[in-house]
């Protein structure tokens, strides 16, 4: 799993009100336009970025392919997960990097993560991993000044090659990671990694949102 240092900022797009408060904000991909959506930056770590925007019958979406390959996309948000504490998103694998095993090291690769990142330098790591058991949660490894949790939401080919909607509770996963109040969320990233086991990866990813209460 590599790692993400995310910009502070502010979120651009995708903002919806309900009762004069906030209720959700949403961050989607328009695939008709066919390119990288605006507030969007590529962060490569290794290899060749392969990425595509597309839209079809479930969606907009954007499509990463790695070949021996490290990179993600990531953005700036400013969210409060005490008022948006639910963090829904859609995802798809069409190929796994054989052996994929976030757990150690040498086999550290997975076609999909969707990783946050808190104003603590902290981050919550969600990953549709290869072997590691779906539920599996604990630390993982980490780089200097920078503290990675990480959650098995999926594991193995079992949903691969199709469409699989995600809903997390962003605040109840921070407190049980690090045992305090999460703070502001300040970024997020969509990420696949195949250098570690020199293999390939395939994932779409469709539209993430915070919201008050789930759909």
């Amino acid at each position: 799993m590599n790692r993400i240092l995310v910009l502070a900022g502010s979120l651009a797009f995708g903002v919806a009100v309900c009762a004069g408060q906030l209720s959700m904000i949403v961050l989607n991909f328009d695939g008709a336009r066919g390119k990288l959506p605006p507030g969007w930056q590529i962060k490569v770590n290794h290899g060749q970025p392969e990425i595509a925007v597309g839209r079809g019958p479930e969606g907009d979406f954007m499509k990463l392919h790695s070949d021996r390959a490290s990179y993600g996309l990531e953005r700036a948000v400013d969210v409060d997960p005490a008022d948006l504490p639910f963090l829904q998103w859609r995802w798809k694998v069409t190929q796994l990097p054989a052996g994929g095993d976030f757990r150690h090291s040498r086999t550290d690769d997975q076609a999909a993560q969707l990783l946050v990142a808190f104003a603590d330098r902290r981050v919550i790591a969600y990953l549709w991993d290869t072997s590691a058991p779906k539920g599996t949660m604990q630390p993982a490894s980490s780089v200097p000044l920078l503290h990675i949790f990480a959650i098995v939401c999926q594991s193995g080919p079992d949903a691969a090659n199709r469409w699989v909607g995600e809903t997390r509770n962003l605040a109840e996963d921070y407190q049980r990671a690090y045992g305090r109040p999460a703070p502001r969320v300040k970024g997020v990233r969509l990420q696949i990694n195949s250098q570690h086991t020199g293999t390939t990866a395939e994932s779409c990813f469709g539209e993430l949102s915070f919201r008050k209460t789930p759909s």
